[in-house]
C-alpha cells in the first residue's frame, strides 16, 4: 500500500470514529447535547481535530443522516427483485415503517430534525436520500405502466405516498398516536397501513 493510500485509509478511519462516537452520543443525549467538545472527549481527542474533518457540529449531522438513508436504502434495494411494481411497493412502505419503528432518533434526524438541511442547502448534495426517493418514483412509473394510477403525475403521486407513509411513522416516533389510541399502537399502524394499501389499490 502505498503512502497515499494509507494516508487515505487513516483520514477515513478517523472520520468513521468521529461519526460513531457522534451518533452514540446524539442516541443517547439527543442533538442539543451533542458538541464538538464532547466528541472530541468521547475519542479523547481535541475539538481542533474534529475540525480538520468537519467545519461545524451540523456538517457532522448531515453525514450522519446521509449515512442513516445509506441504510433505509440497503434496507429496499433488494426490492428490486421483485417483479411486480405494486407488491413491492406495499413491501417498500412497510420497510419504511418498520425502520422508523425501530430508529426513532435516526428517523427523527432524517426527516424532522432541520440541522442536516442547513448543509444540504449549501451543498445541494442528497445523494443517498435521492436514491431512496428514485426507487419509489421508479416503481410508481411501473405500476402506471401496468395500468395503475393512470393519468396522476408521478411526481406528485410519489410525494403523496412518501407524504402518507411518512406521516404514520413521524405521529408514532413523535408519540402523537396514543391521541387516538391507548394501547396497541404497532396494531393501529399496522391496519392504518393496510388501509392506506387498500386506497391505493383502487387506482
Amino acid at each position: 500500500m502505498s503512502i497515499a493510500a494509507r494516508k487515505e485509509r487513516e483520514k477515513e478511519q478517523m472520520r468513521q470514529l468521529i461519526l460513531d462516537a457522534a451518533r452514540e452520543i446524539f442516541l443517547e443525549k439527543g442533538y442539543h447535547q451533542t458538541s464538538i467538545r464532547n466528541i472530541a472527549d468521547k475519542i479523547e481527542y481535541s475539538p481542533g481535530t474534529i475540525y480538520l474533518y468537519f467545519k461545524e457540529k451540523d456538517e457532522i449531522f448531515f453525514a450522519l443522516h446521509n449515512e442513516s438513508f445509506g441504510k433505509l436504502f440497503s434496507l429496499v434495494l433488494p426490492l428490486a427483485a421483485v417483479q411486480d411494481p405494486f407488491e413491492r411497493l406495499k413491501a417498500m412502505g412497510r420497510i419504511y415503517l418498520r425502520f422508523a419503528f425501530e430508529n426513532k432518533d435516526l428517523y427523527d434526524l432524517m426527516f424532522i430534525m432541520n440541522a442536516p438541511m442547513n448543509v444540504i442547502e449549501e451543498s445541494c448534495e442528497w445523494q443517498n436520500g435521492q436514491r431512496v426517493m428514485d426507487i419509489l418514483l421508479h416503481t410508481l412509473q411501473e405500476c402506471q405502466q401496468q395500468g395503475r394510477f393512470a393519468g396522476m403525475d408521478l411526481n406528485a403521486l410519489g410525494y403523496a405516498v412518501w407524504g402518507a407513509v411518512h406521516g404514520m411513522a413521524a405521529i408514532y416516533c413523535r408519540n402523537r398516536i396514543g391521541v387516538i389510541c391507548k394501547h396497541n399502537h404497532e396494531e393501529l399502524l399496522e391496519e392504518t397501513y393496510t388501509t392506506f394499501v387498500q386506497m391505493l389499490e383502487k387506482n
